[in-house]
């Protein structure tokens, strides 16, 4: 792949590789940007599809033709945020403006937020990790491991195998089991409007 390019021609500084804890509000954020506003639907998209934008005057390389992507199930994302907003308040939590509480009020309300979200993933999903050995244990990875469950970082040289440290387990969800709905069931209204009489 190559590497980014501004109007010079020199290659930009590679960004670094946010940690899981710092991945979930961008995944959130994103999730909720996606769902909010086309325009940045659309890039996210050309992004999976290896379409990344490139400045105007860089002149991009032919790109390899990317394998065909799936549909995802619009109606399981938007049953999956209304259970995380009626539970966790998931919704109310990432569209309030925050800057003017202070650490521990945000702390109280994280909480919150946080045992919601687990309550959610307990009844609805089977979570398990996708490598049993203990964070920080060193591990080899023979060749054809399956790239789709493991992603590596660092310096990556060479093939496999590979040895290096487990940095994180990785999840996948080995059973779901979100709720059956009415035919007429409304699932673009993630929470209803409350009115007090």
């Amino acid at each position: 792949m190559t590497q980014p390019t501004n109007n010079t021609n020199t290659p930009l500084p590679k960004m670094p590789e946010p940690s899981f804890l710092r991945r979930i509000p961008i995944a959130f954020g994103a999730f909720m940007q996606i769902l909010s506003n086309p325009g940045f639907a659309a890039r996210v998209h050309g992004l999976q599809q290896g379409q990344a934008e490139a400045p105007a005057q860089a002149s991009a390389p032919a790109a390899v033709a990317p394998s065909p992507l799936r549909e995802a199930n619009q109606d399981a994302a938007l049953q999956l945020l209304g259970l995380l907003q009626r539970e966790a308040r998931l919704i109310d939590f990432t569209q309030e403006n925050l800057g003017s509480y202070s650490d521990a009020d945000i702390g109280g309300a994280a909480r919150v937020v946080h045992e919601g979200c687990c309550k959610v993933l307990r009844e609805h999903f089977t979570i398990t990790p996708v490598r049993s050995e203990t964070e920080g244990s060193r591990i080899t990875l023979d060749d054809g491991f399956d790239a789709r469950l493991i992603r590596l970082t660092g310096n990556v040289v060479g093939q496999a195998p590979f040895q290096g440290s487990l940095s994180h387990r990785g999840w996948r969800a080995s059973e779901v089991r979100l709720p059956r709905l009415a035919e007429s069931h409304d699932l673009t209204v993630l929470a209803q409007a409350e009115v007090e009489l």
